[in-house]
C-alpha cells in the first residue's frame, strides 16, 4: 500500500533504533507495562505523521478513572487500532484473531503488549480466551475487540455487532466502551498518499449495573446504535 511505503520511507532513519528496542521489549520482560506502550505510542504517532493522516479525537476524558475496562469500536479498516494509539494515553490491548498472529509487527505489536488471540473457529478454545481476558480486565488491563468481527468495507456504515463479543465484559463486569470510528478506511484501504483526516470519538461508557440485566445481544445493539448515532452526527456536520 502507498501510504505504508510513505511511512517506512520517510521514517527510514529511525528503523533500525526502533527495531531494536521493539526486539526487547518483545522478547524479553524488559520495561513496565506503561514503558512498553508508551515505545508503541510513540512510534506509532510518527508513522501516522509520516504517512499524511492526521487524528482528531473527542472524549478521551469520559474514560472510566479506574483501569479495567474495554473499548467496543467499529471496525473500518486496517488503520483502525493507529488510531487508539495515537489518542489514547492508557495502555491497552487490542485482541487480534489467530489468522494475524504471525503477521510481521503484528506479532511483535502482540508480544509487547503481552496480548491475547481469539480462534472464531474453535469454539472452546475462543471460550477459554474470552474467560482469559475478563481476568485479565479485572487485574486492570483495558481490552480492545473489534465486535464486528470484521472490517466493514462499507466506509461509513457498521455491520451488525456480534453479542458474543461482549462476553468477556460480563464476566469481568467491567465498563464498556463504544468508540465511533469515522473515515478510518481512508488511510490504508484506499490507495492514495493524499492527506487524509480520520477521527476517533469516545463516547460514555456504560457500566455493568447499566447493562447487567441486558442480554449481550441486546448490549451489542445498543453499542452499534449509539455509534451510529456518532457516526451520522459527525458526518451531518462535515456535510453542513
Amino acid at each position: 500500500m502507498k501510504r505504508i511505503t510513505l511511512m517506512v520511507v520517510r521514517l527510514t532513519i529511525f528503523l533500525p533504533w526502533w527495531y531494536i528496542r521493539i526486539m526487547i521489549y518483545a522478547y524479553t520482560n524488559r520495561g513496565t507495562e506503561e514503558q512498553r506502550y508508551g515505545l508503541l505510542r510513540r512510534i506509532l504517532t510518527k508513522a501516522n505523521h509520516a504517512g499524511r493522516v492526521a487524528v482528531l479525537s473527542s472524549g478521551v476524558e469520559k474514560l472510566p478513572e479506574q483501569m479495567g475496562y474495554m473499548f467496543f469500536p467499529n471496525h473500518q479498516g486496517l488503520f483502525d487500532t493507529l488510531a487508539f494509539f495515537e489518542t489514547n494515553p492508557y495502555p491497552f490491548v487490542p485482541v487480534m484473531k489467530k489468522e494475524v498472529t504471525n503477521t510481521f509487527m503484528l506479532k511483535h505489536v502482540r508480544l509487547i503488549l503481552h496480548g491475547i488471540t481469539i480462534d472464531r473457529d474453535d469454539v472452546k478454545s475462543a471460550m477459554r480466551t474470552i474467560r482469559e481476558i475478563s481476568e485479565e480486565v479485572k487485574k486492570g488491563r483495558n481490552y480492545l475487540i473489534f465486535s464486528e468481527g470484521t472490517r466493514s468495507r462499507k466506509g461509513n456504515e457498521t455491520l451488525e455487532f456480534k453479542g458474543g463479543s461482549f462476553k468477556s465484559a460480563y464476566y469481568a463486569k467491567c465498563p464498556v466502551v463504544p468508540v465511533a470510528l469515522v473515515n478510518c478506511f481512508k488511510a490504508f484501504d484506499t490507495n492514495s498518499i493524499e492527506p487524509v483526516t480520520i477521527q476517533i470519538h469516545y463516547l460514555d461508557p456504560i457500566y455493568y449495573e447499566e447493562y447487567k440485566d441486558m442480554k449481550t445481544t441486546e448490549l451489542a445493539v445498543m453499542v452499534r446504535a449509539r455509534i451510529d448515532r456518532k457516526i451520522a452526527e459527525v458526518t451531518a456536520a462535515d456535510i453542513a
